[in-house]
């Protein structure tokens, strides 16, 4: 019946297939007509939008109030993530990066990275550390270089620009020394003309210290 008012016979398609989005592939409507993208997890759909099958997606008209549309959903009712056009399970692992893996969890990912954030300060046998990309490696890491090689004698001293692009890196802020009055924080950072590692202090005061009481009773 829903067919017989919905489905027209003979079927009059566009002649140009519609342009689907990334993760959207082109199926036949739900007359078996023409040809339109599926619909993805989470969006609109009704007899005639079907939703893309080969992710496991039905038309879910459970959550649906009545005469309302419904929306794609997994056929078994489980959660499901969407991540660059591609469906993942609930539960399931997967590596948008060599750098990061994720875990799909009830509608959303949590992510962990898989490069270490370690920091290596200037030492007596690496003094001029510097963290680069390496060609056919995924994680940057840290190399040596001798001092000031990169510039002329002359120009070492007065200029602050480099021939390389400096990534700035940092760690945060630390706690302030102080529970009162002055102390300082501090942290790891290579934000200075040469583009180095550095340990950096500034001052900082959480509060004011309370006056302390008179060593002795003040006799009158």
């Amino acid at each position: 019946q829903v067919c017989a008012q919905l489905c027209r016979r003979p079927c009059y398609c566009p002649w140009v297939p519609p342009r689907c989005p990334r993760g959207s592939p082109l199926v036949l409507d739900g007359c078996g007509c023409c040809k339109i993208c599926a619909r993805r997890l989470g969006e609109p759909c009704d007899f005639l939008h079907v939703c893309d099958q080969s992710q496991g997606l039905v038309c879910d008209y459970s959550t649906a109030p009545a005469g309302t549309g419904a929306t794609c959903n997994f056929e078994d009712d489980e959660e499901g993530c969407e991540v660059n056009g591609r469906l993942y399970r609930d539960g399931e692992v997967f590596q948008p990066s060599c750098k990061i893996r994720c875990q799909c969890l009830d509608g959303g990912f949590n992510c962990v990275p898989l490069c270490r954030e370690d920091v290596r300060l200037p030492s007596p046998d690496c003094p001029y550390p510097r963290r680069v990309e390496i060609p056919g490696k995924c994680c940057p890491e840290w190399v040596c270089e001798a001092q000031d090689q990169h510039l002329p004698r002359d120009a070492r001293a007065a200029s602050p620009l480099l021939p390389y692009p400096c990534q700035e890196w940092g760690t945060e802020w630390s706690a302030c020394s102080a529970t009162c009055g002055v102390g300082f924080a501090t942290r790891v950072s290579n934000q200075n003309r040469y583009c180095r590692l550095e340990t950096q202090r500034r001052l900082c005061m959480v509060r004011p210290c309370p006056a302390l009481p008179p060593p002795f009773p003040v006799s009158e």
